[in-house]
This record gives C-alpha cells, sequence and structure tokens, in this order.
C-alpha cells in the first residue's frame, strides 16, 4: 500500500540522513519515479523533505524532525513482539530492554491492533527452557557487566580490553579489536581482530572486559553474515579431522549429517540403507556423533573408530550384564 511506503520512506530518511531518489528506490523496490511522486506527497502533506543538488545530493529531511508515527500494521507489530528472542537478547544482556521495548511497541499501536497483536503474541512460544523430552536448555551465563563492556566497545567502535580464559589454558588479558557479536544456539561469540588476525571468542569464556578510549582498528561497514560464515568454514577445515565411511539408515540420515562437518559422498547401501563419507573434527567428535546414533548407523572405517566403539560397547555390556542389588 501507499501509505506504507511513505511511512517506509519517511524512516528510511530518518535513520540514514540524506538518500538519493535511486537508492531510496532499491530500498522500497520501486521505480524512482514513484519515490519523486511519494517525495512531492510529503511535502504536499507537510513532512519537511528538501532537496539537496549536486553530485553529492539526494533528499533528507529537516534537522530535529521527528514524529510519532511509526506505521505498524498488525502483521509487523507481531513479528515484532514474537521475532524478539527472549534468549537471544539474554545471550547479549539486552533481556531486561528486550520487555521494556515489547511493551512500548504494543502502546504504539493504534488501539484497534493493540488487543488483537498483544492476544496473538501470547498464543506463540519461541524458545521454550526444555524441549519435548524435558531436557533443559541451559542458556550460558555471562555477568551483565562484562557485556554492557563488550557492547559498549562494539558500538562505539573502541579497542577492548578483555581476559579470557581459552580451552585447556590459564585466563589472559588481551587487547582486541572487536567487530560483531553473533548468537549461534544460544551460545554467544565476539567476533573481532588482534594485531590485525581474525579472532572469535566465546562470551561464557570472558571473565572480565574493558571498553578502551582509543578507536578500534576496523572497518567502518562490516558484512557479519559473510564473516561469520568465513570463520565458520576456517574453524571446519582445521584441526585433527578425520574421514568416516559410514553405513546409516534413511531415518537418522538427518542426524548424522547434522553432526558431522562436511559430506564427501554419498550412495545406496544393500538393505536400503546409505553408505556416506563424512568428515568430523576429530576422532572424538567421530565416536561421539556414531555412538548417538545406536544400532541405526555402524561406521565401516577407519578401524581404530571400530574399535573404540566395540570397547564402548563392551564395557556397556559387561556393566549391565552384572546383576543389580537394588
Amino acid at each position: 500500500m501507499r501509505a506504507d511506503r511513505l511511512v517506509s520512506l519517511v524512516l528510511l530518511l530518518r535513520q540514514r540522513g540524506r538518500l538519493t531518489a535511486a537508492e531510496l528506490a532499491d530500498e522500497l523496490e520501486v521505480s524512482t519515479r514513484t519515490v519523486l511522486r511519494d517525495i512531492e506527497a510529503l511535502s504536499a502533506a507537510g513532512v519537511p523533505v528538501y532537496a539537496e543538488r549536486g553530485r553529492h545530493g539526494g533528499f533528507a529531511l529537516l534537522p530535529g524532525f521527528r514524529t510519532e508515527l511509526t506505521g505498524l500494521n498488525h502483521d509487523e507489530a507481531l513479528a515484532l513482539l514474537v521475532a524478539g528472542s527472549r534468549r537471544g537478547a539474554q545471550a547479549f544482556g539486552l533481556g531486561s530492554a528486550l520487555a521494556s521495548a515489547m511493551l512500548k511497541v504494543v502502546d504504539a499501536l493504534p488501539e484497534s491492533y493493540r488487543d488483537t497483536a498483544a492476544d496473538v503474541a501470547e498464543r506463540l512460544l519461541i524458545d521454550p527452557e526444555t524441549d519435548l523430552l524435558s531436557r533443559r536448555l541451559v542458556a550460558e551465563e555471562v555477568p551483565g557487566t562484562v557485556l554492557a563492556e563488550v557492547r559498549r566497545a562494539v558500538f562505539a567502535g573502541n579497542k577492548l580490553r578483555i581476559h579470557y580464559a581459552a580451552v585447556d589454558q590459564s585466563p589472559k588479558w588481551r587487547t582486541v579489536d572487536p567487530i560483531g557479536l553473533v548468537i549461534v544456539r544460544d551460545q554467544g561469540y565476539l567476533l573481532a581482530t588482534r594485531s590485525g588476525v581474525d579472532r572469535t571468542y566465546r562470551l561464557s569464556r570472558l571473565l572480565a572486559a574493558e571498553e578502551l578510549p582509543e578507536p578500534a582498528q576496523r572497518p567502518d561497514r562490516v558484512d557479519l553474515d559473510r564473516a561469520w560464515q568465513e570463520r565458520s568454514t576456517r574453524f571446519r577445515t582445521s584441526g585433527d579431522q578425520i574421514a568416516v565411511l559410514v553405513r546409516v539408515h534413511p531415518a537418522r540420515r538427518e542426524d548424522l549429517v547434522s553432526t558431522a562437518l562436511a559430506v564427501r559422498s554419498e550412495e545406496p547401501d544393500a538393505n536400503g540403507w546409505l553408505r556416506l563419507e563424512v568428515t568430523f573434527q576429530d576422532s572424538r567428535h567421530a565416536e561421539w556423533a556414531l555412538w548417538q546414533l545406536a544400532t541405526d548407523a555402524e561406521a565401516l572405517a577407519p578401524r581404530s573408530l571400530r574399535t573404540s566403539l566395540r570397547e564402548r560397547a563392551t564395557a556397556i555390556a559387561a556393566r549391565y550384564g552384572e546383576s543389580s542389588d537394588t
């Protein structure tokens, strides 16, 4: 609808400042001619949009212009109410801020939307604390003061001093250039560089943090999704990786693939099963993954993995072969 587009245009100018007609058209997915017509309509309605001529010109709002108009329709408000994952916000120390923001979203709605949006949101549950098997999903605990320092440094673009406990190492102080924050399956990470080298830090391993006054050495803009994918790829291709040949029941294929780093090959096997060659981070990772599949999978190679699985199964069988006193 045109009314929604006009509101979006105003919000874009409020948030980003001066934009060209082409930039606005790209954001709104319309033609530049449509943008120019919309600009005229806003001006006629009293919205102080003005044009700057020249090579670096464009459209902007008069400084200080504010409006309470949000233009949220029912579905947009509902999306905001349910998309703000409380577990995700808590991972970054923003749980209370999320609750406050959601109240403001509801309060800003027209009265005709307010009650229905809040009622519908109550009927949708995102990220419950337990799954269907009553297994509790444990969120990582990070002190709020630590998260606050990390957030400030990330957003302000300043250097950050952290006391970090890496795996199997004594905690050490490090000074890093923060790039961004990422949450994956309720686990928070700080993406940064140290001496120009990419580094990824688990938030739950931060013992202390201090924002420094010096500006961080980092680009003005960052594609955080791409940066995360690149670091994930490097992580998966590092370490003592192991290739495993596996027979697996088709019903458990996804369980196997979801725990592996990569699938190198796949073909049908006897009795309707599948034969896959998959890669794991190391032998311990491979043993854990295959053990979860019980008799629905069989490791064919390497022999060392078959041996470790057999020894584990033998120990379990011996334990339950003993008589119990209870």
